[in-house]
């Protein structure tokens, strides 16, 4: 159990927000929890068009992604990176035995 607690909550949050944005249909419109884009900026909030922008990138819309948000793939570089600094900081152990 004292492993599961060492486990970073960071690096389980961005393969999820990857996933998550790898698995979405980038031509439909989801519900959001940004509250600019409820009250009617959706077009006009960087945080959700660079959301978009990565989308598109891990769908091989290039494109697409550089009208959603110019700085999509900066930014998925710099969270791939992240992701790997976090997993060579530790090797992790998640599942262990009483022995």
């Amino acid at each position: 159990m004292k492993y599961i607690k060492s486990f970073p909550l960071e690096l389980f949050f961005w393969i999820t927000a990857l996933v998550l944005l790898a698995t979405t249909n980038t031509h439909e419109h989801h519900f959001t929890l940004c509250p600019l884009a409820n009250l009617g900026f959706e077009n006009w909030c960087p945080g959700c068009g660079l959301g978009r922008s990565i989308s598109h990138i891990l769908h091989g819309e290039l494109t697409e992604s550089f009208s959603e948000h110019w700085f999509g793939l900066p930014a998925l570089l710099i969270i791939l990176y992240r992701i790997y600094t976090l997993t060579k900081k530790k090797n992790y152990k998640i599942l262990t035995t009483n022995r």
